[in-house]
């Protein structure tokens, strides 16, 4: 189905419909890499890494249990530290005497159907055993007793392989993680560049792509969460591989803490590949019979560029990593109050604000910050999750049952993990938030972050959200969190176990998702942290959509989306339409162009309705309907990206729905230039031979000419113009020869 093992050559083939990834058990005892690339019909001969490395001939030939014998420069599936590999490790350990050498050796494998539980990390899931297929390859550290599980899924229709890795001490005596990565994987030629998504609040998810020297090339995050700074994904590529065309090698974490992302180019071009937790401050005491799982590593090969890779890792991702009855439904277009009243707001100005929502067509109306204990500024109150009955005199359940009678559904906003050192929660648990004894607790927007390495804690948040949950009909829940960890320690954890704590905060935080999730499986969940602070495939098994950034300006969210669009698709990217001018920029931008950037992903609104006229209203209660309209194609079509706003001034994206039937096309010139003419874009993956009418109006379109010849531009001057077209394939028969505009740039 996807796994082959051959007893003659020692050769495990993995194969999807698309990828091949080869392992060679080399001399019975080592796990080594052989191939991960375009699917090959056949095994690669061991002599294959004779060529991986210099003197490779000599080694292969040399025992391993000879003193001669040397790892430097064999392409290790999961690499240890302390003999003679000198490059990065895969894992390292410390034992009872302080010593730090390791040397595991293959002691049986098994092929099984389906994906076996990675118990309580999130991960990629099976429907149905004959989907998937997964190896596990045992490796036993004999002087130690340390067995290791190396995992390998294979989702053959996804072209998808999963790794992660399980530690079990055998042995009678404890054993110290200090490094334990997901997946390490050694590629022979190793591509010249390294992509990554990254920038800071308010800048999330910028495309990078830079040269990789000899040494070590990487990112990380240590903020205790995958952090705005870096995405926990990494796609290794060469310099001339564009959307369409080149090989591409990347990896995403199905991991939402502080993790790390290298490519260590050694002295000949290969590449070692890691990725995992981050081993800065993480160390897990194994005691005799622990396992310790590592997360999940998604593992996507693209023989025809990034574009490839993109639609592989959003069909994964919506289908394989989202879970719950979100993952086919259309999602609401909602009014977010935040940039409306922020903290200021009453019953009564709500309701107002509602009733303009409602006429204009929004579906769901969020209350964001403020609604709780005294929350009259960000100074206080978080953790006491009750309303705040001067604001809100008859409760979330009264405003809930008066939202509800003008036929809107309601959200609320909460941030669960964090608690002000001005409220009730916090007198009465001083102790419950992370900080060390002796020093400072390092307050940012006045709050401080709650323990959630500990039970009573993170009993305590679920009966909380819970509470609010239960007394009416919330539909949809903002999942905030909006500052890192600084003084990472647990008064609980004793000092052996002191480096867990991040680990274990992460492992506290899925066990409350998942116990509030599975409690409300009608609540749409949206994930945000300050904007894109933990956006990633982990969060996804959880949250059905993710707010991208706080950044709300429509030139901004240009870049922002095209960059997220690289691994996660549209259906979970919200972006909304805000006030002009941006409340974080203090940029003007026309109505259309906010319209247009918001239009492709989920559609939202952040601004006050009571402010504008009468013929913005009309406009938004027009956008409305169109998305409404295109919602299906959006949310559930291929997105492909046609120009990139990373490379110039114009931005191109485009949509393909139902099998081709729909092609939906968005273009945007930010700023004008001078002196500019002839602009188009061609469009791509049409039938060559099928016609396409342009809808509202009389216009046919052969494949061909749309791909080849292009769209010309309808551009005029000034800045920020946008433009929308929406195509619908038509039968043969109904077109005339006449009808067919053969226009050409």
């Amino acid at each position: 189905m996807g796994i082959t093992y051959h007893e003659n050559t020692h050769i495990f083939h993995l194969f999807t419909e698309s990828t091949s990834y080869q392992i060679l058990l080399f001399q019975n005892a080592y796990p080594l890499h052989l191939y991960w690339g375009h699917r090959i019909l056949e095994d690669l001969p061991a002599s294959h890494l004779e060529t991986a490395y210099r003197r490779n001939t000599i080694l292969t030939q040399t025992p391993i249990d000879d003193p001669m014998f040397s790892r430097e420069y064999l392409p290790f599936e999961y690499p240890c530290y302390g003999t003679s590999d000198f490059r990065s490790p895969a894992y390292q350990t410390v034992d009872c005497d302080g010593y730090r050498i390791t040397d595991p050796r293959y002691i049986r494998h098994q092929i099984l159907p389906g994906k076996p539980s990675m118990g309580p990390l999130p991960s990629s899931c099976c429907e149905s055993d004959d989907e998937a297929q997964t190896l596990i390859i045992t490796l036993l550290d004999r002087p130690h007793n340390l067995q290791i599980d190396l995992y390998y899924t294979v989702f053959p229709a996804y072209d998808v392989i999963t790794r992660h890795t399980e530690f079990t001490n055998l042995s009678d005596r404890p054993i110290h993680l200090t490094r334990a990565l997901s997946v390490s994987l050694d590629i022979k030629h190793g591509p010249a560049q390294m992509m990554e998504l990254c920038g800071t609040a308010l800048r999330e998810t910028h495309v990078e792509r830079r040269s990789l020297g000899t040494g070590m090339n990487g990112f990380e995050s240590r903020r205790g969460f995958s952090s705005h700074q870096h995405n926990p994904f990494v796609a290794l590529m060469n310099e001339d591989t564009t959307e369409t065309s080149g090989e591409v090698f990347a990896l995403s974490l199905v991991y939402s803490g502080s993790f790390t992302m290298q490519a260590e180019r050694d002295m000949y071009g290969g590449i070692r590949l890691q990725s995992g937790i981050n081993p800065c401050e993480f160390d897990w005491l194994l005691t005799s019979g622990e396992k310790f799982h590592t997360p999940e590593a998604l593992m996507v090969y693209s023989c025809c560029g990034l574009e490839r890779m993109s639609l592989t890792f959003h069909h994964f991702l919506r289908e394989r990593i989202a879970r719950g009855r979100f993952r086919f439904e259309p999602r609401p277009i909602l009014l977010n109050t935040w940039e409306a009243c922020y903290f200021t707001f009453t019953q009564e100005s709500i309701m107002t604000l509602a009733k303009a929502a409602a006429k204009a067509g929004i579906e769901l109306l969020v209350l964001d910050d403020g609604w709780f204990g005294r929350r009259d500024n960000d100074h206080s109150s978080l953790g006491d999750w009750y309303p705040d009955h001067t604001k809100l005199p008859n409760g979330i359940s009264g405003l809930c049952e008066e939202i509800n009678s003008l036929g809107l559904q309601m959200g609320l906003w909460f941030e669960p993990e964090m608690v002000s050192p001005d409220s009730a929660l916090y007198r009465a648990h001083p102790d419950w938030c992370i900080h060390v004894p002796g020093y400072p607790r390092t307050q940012w927007r006045h709050q401080l972050v709650l323990d959630l390495s500990r039970k009573d804690v993170c009993d305590y948040l679920v009966q909380s959200v819970s509470s609010i949950l239960s007394s009416c009909p919330i539909q949809y829940v903002k999942w905030d969190c909006n500052r890192r960890i600084t003084e990472a320690a647990s008064e609980l954890l004793p000092a052996e176990r002191s480096g867990e704590f991040f680990h274990r905060y992460m492992l506290g935080l899925y066990d409350v998702l998942q116990r509030i999730t599975s409690r409300f499986p009608d609540v749409l969940f949206e994930n945000c942290a300050s904007g894109g602070g933990r956006f990633d495939p982990a969060m996804m098994c959880y949250f059905s959509q993710n707010w991208a950034s706080d950044n709300t300006d429509a030139v901004s969210r240009l870049k922002i989306q095209h960059g997220a669009s690289m691994v996660y698709p549209p259906l979970w990217i919200t972006s909304h339409i805000s006030a002009s001018p941006n409340h974080q920029l203090d940029r003007p931008t026309p109505m259309e162009f906010r319209q247009h950037v918001s239009q492709p992903f989920n559609l939202g609104y952040e601004l006050n309705l009571l402010q504008m006229s009468d013929s913005e209203l009309a406009a938004v209660a027009q956008q409305i309907k169109t998305y409404q309209q295109l919602r299906p194609l959006i949310q559930f079509g291929d997105f492909y990206r046609l120009r990139s706003p990373f490379d110039g001034n114009e931005t191109a994206w485009m949509i393909s729905a139902e099998h081709g039937r729909h092609i939906l096309v968005w273009y945007y010139k930010p700023y004008a230039q001078a002196e500019e003419a002839y602009l188009g874009i061609k469009l791509r993956h049409l039938d060559e031979t099928a016609h396409y009418r342009l809808l509202d109006s009389d216009q046919i379109y052969s494949g061909s000419t749309l791909m080849y010849a292009g769209l010309t531009i309808d551009w005029h001057n000034g800045d920020h113009f946008s433009q929308f077209w929406h195509f619908e394939r038509i039968a043969d028969a109904a077109v005339s020869t006449e009808a067919v505009q053969e226009e050409s740039l």
